[in-house]
């Protein structure tokens, strides 16, 4: 069994199982066979780009976070990746190094990444808004001076 393999399959099963999908499901939205998960999952099978483009989407990842998982596309180094967490569009390191948790430590992680970028993003708001009353602030007390 070629590692791999099983790698890509632990990913594909954690994923669909942490989406409450069935291989049935799974097979079904991807539109490819049953037998065909669960030789992937299992490690049967080292999964073609085709089908890696039919299961991407219903499982939740882009193609590209699954073409990199299974070495189709190498990874980018540090230095050049994007090192912000996106749940949309989660790094595949990160998503990698997840999918070697257990699916309680994954739905605690992204629990926590969730969090993290809403108060991001509230604090990202803030700050606009505290910018435009500045700039507001200084126009009135200029226009006060002339």
């Amino acid at each position: 069994m070629n590692t791999n393999s099983t790698n890509i399959g632990e990913i594909i099963r954690q994923r669909r199982t942490l989406m409450h999908l069935t291989q049935k499901d799974l097979a079904r939205a991807a539109g490819v066979s049953p037998s065909c998960l669960a030789r992937l999952e299992s490690g049967h099978r080292f999964p073609s780009a085709r089908i890696l483009h039919k299961i991407a989407n219903p499982l939740g990842f882009n193609e590209v976070e699954l073409f990199t998982f299974t070495g189709y596309i190498a990874t980018q180094s540090p230095g050049t990746a994007d090192t912000g967490v996106h749940l949309g569009n989660l790094d595949p390191v990160v998503a990698w190094v997840l999918s070697q948790e257990p699916i309680e430590a994954q739905r605690a992680m992204l629990t926590i990444f969730s969090a993290l970028k809403q108060m991001s993003s509230s604090i990202a708001q803030k700050d606009s808004r505290n910018d435009t009353e500045e700039m507001a602030d200084t126009k009135e007390l200029n226009s006060v001076k002339t």
